[in-house]
């Protein structure tokens, strides 16, 4: 690919999808800029990268033909306005944000534009990341094929009807969270039990690697997954029902209802 690639904000998430980006060698350094607010991320992602970093949003919006809006959900309007004159005119502009409706942007921009709202997330840094995304009707087959190239280069992507964006935040978004508790929460129990610090959290975080990775590749429903890992009798049959007894299925959906409830709020707050 040899477009050039603007980040508009260059915080977690932005240095995860340009981390993931040149990792794969979908782009090299010379093809990426972006822009941060203060000058301690501005020097910090410029030597982690590599890239040009500034502080003029509208110096990236001239250069970019695939614009990332890498931005809170509150900024969105304020930034627009001010780059909204600086774009090119095939422009690809993308929210990662939640809560940034394709209308919101249309509007936003007032004029004719391409657009793509999306929802990835931070293992995007380590090559994978879950992106889920849709575009407008001024976005070619071509130019959405293109998008679809580089959400790849850094993990897998769903192309999904507008009207579900709101519900990705909870299970793949803002997920990681989830698991990067429980994974902790193993290694605290290894601890309890004797196991060193270092080795608890390696035996938790390669044993749910592993559980993933059997869901996708197994093509198995998780819960036969799940009992077949439960012999009759056996110790793991007890932990599975102590779980239940502690409303562990119920508190992630509590939390997932809690996260769309969040992110519907703010898709109100951005309706124009």
């Amino acid at each position: 690919m040899k477009r050039k690639i603007g980040f508009i904000g260059c915080g977690k998430m932005a240095q995860a999808m340009i981390g993931g980006m040149l990792q794969s060698n979908t782009v090299q350094p010379e093809q990426i800029v972006a822009s941060a607010r203060s000058q301690e991320t501005i020097d910090q992602a410029s030597e982690k990268f590599q890239i040009q970093v500034t502080a003029n949003n509208m110096l990236v919006a001239e250069q970019a033909d695939i614009l990332f809006l890498a931005i809170k959900p509150n900024l969105h309007a304020q930034i627009i306005e001010e780059i909204k004159h600086s774009i090119k005119k095939d422009t690809i502009i993308i929210t990662i944000a939640a809560g940034i409706s394709l209308d919101f942007l249309e509007e936003s921009f007032n004029q004719p534009i391409k657009a793509v709202r999306s929802m990835p997330n931070t293992p995007s840094l380590v090559g994978e990341g879950m992106s889920a995304i849709c575009a407008n009707d001024f976005v070619t087959k071509d130019e959405l094929e293109n998008i679809i190239h580089v959400f790849s280069s850094f993990g897998k992507i769903e192309v999904i009807e507008e009207k579900l964006m709101n519900a990705i935040p909870a299970i793949s978004g803002s997920s990681p969270a989830y698991v990067y508790m429980f994974i902790e929460a193993l290694a605290d129990g290894g601890v309890k039990n004797g196991l060193p610090r270092e080795q608890s959290y390696h035996l938790a975080a390669q044993a749910v690697l592993g559980a993933a990775k059997m869901v996708l590749e197994s093509a198995k429903h998780p819960g036969e997954l799940k009992d077949e890992v439960c012999t009759p009798g056996g110790a793991t049959i007890e932990a599975v029902a102590e779980l239940e007894n502690k409303g562990f299925r119920s508190a992630i959906l509590s939390a997932m209802e809690s996260c769309t409830a969040k992110t519907n709020s703010l898709s109100q707050k951005n309706e124009r």
